[in-house]
């Protein structure tokens, strides 16, 4: 997004979710597969604090950047559970960004992480590391994806069947969430893991009875694929995360299962959108097989050397 010449940013900094949606909910609806990540997770963010879950231990935050004339230029958030607690950043002027990495350095908060739509997020790392003396570095670049609409679908076959998830099914989905992690960086050529939350009981519990975890069966009966996908924030769904255990691939499994929770999701009224490693070609041939078209790049920074 091009900066006016001359004009100056403002950043406000809040740490109730509600507030920040009535300040934003204009800019998250204009754009909502970009901005997904942001409204599903404020969305949850609200919905905790109304049933009086406990806060936090870590940073917590959404920011709001206005122009001059008092216009929502951007918006930004900090709210994730895992190291390094990275920002999240939406499209901004790159002098808005600027402007939001000297926000938080001014408040005496260091950012070790920046993840979001580029080129904002790289921005915001790079300021953020210029004021701590360190250096961004780009350790994830991935690719946001949307399916248009049902005839843009493309469904796959596999042996087995597509089920929701049941209760006795946390213990395995909790295991499958957390492989899927390390296994997407090896996938992708990283060490460690993926960026993620890490699943708990409750909060996997809440997923299934919610119905936003589906398992394939094959013909035996054995679950050998999990497809997970976000609730719906401005009418966009998020799918993922999508795993097939090692000793289950190359049958079809996630193109089945992905097409099939995509249908339901656009049969649903809503969008669907997914994020994929740029780095990982297996999954990125899977996605555009099913009729997914790539929309937008957004990468995950990490500041180095502080």
């Amino acid at each position: 997004m091009p900066d006016s010449p001359g004009t100056a940013y403002a950043v406000t900094l809040t740490t109730d979710p509600a507030a920040f949606l009535r300040e934003t909910g204009d800019l998250l609806a204009a754009d909502p597969v970009i901005t997904s990540v942001v409204g599903t997770v404020t969305q949850q963010a609200v919905a905790a604090d109304a049933a009086g879950d406990p806060a936090p231990d870590h940073p917590r935050w959404w920011a709001v950047v206005r122009d001059g004339a008092g216009t929502v230029a951007g918006a930004a958030m900090r709210t994730a559970p895992f190291e390094p607690h990275p920002a999240y950043v939406l499209p901004m002027p790159d002098e808005a960004a600027r402007a939001l990495a000297h926000a938080v350095h001014e408040r005496g908060e260091r950012l070790d992480g920046v993840n979001g739509a580029l080129p904002a997020a790289r921005v915001v790392a790079e300021e953020a590391a210029a004021l701590a003396g360190a250096e961004a570095v780009v350790d994830e670049h991935l690719v946001l994806w949307e399916l248009p609409d049902l005839a843009t679908l493309v469904d796959h076959d596999a042996p087995g069947r597509l089920r929701a998830a049941e209760p006795d099914d946390v213990p395995l989905c909790m295991k499958w969430w957390d492989a899927f992690a390390v296994d997407s960086a090896e996938q992708g050529g990283r060490e460690g893991a993926h960026p993620m939350d890490r699943a708990t009981e409750e909060g996997m519990a809440q997923r299934v009875a919610a119905g936003l975890v589906w398992l394939w069966e094959s013909p035996e009966g054995e679950v050998v694929h999990l497809t997970a996908h976000t609730g719906s924030a401005y009418g966009v769904v998020r799918v993922g995360p999508v795993y097939t255990p090692r000793e289950h691939r190359g049958h079809g499994y996630a193109s089945a299962a992905v097409a099939q929770v995509t249908r339901r999701v656009l049969e649903g009224r809503d969008r669907a959108c997914l994020f994929t490693d740029r780095a990982n070609p297996t999954s990125n041939k899977i996605y555009a097989a099913i009729g997914y078209r790539p929309v937008a790049e957004t990468a995950n920074l990490v500041l180095r050397g502080i």
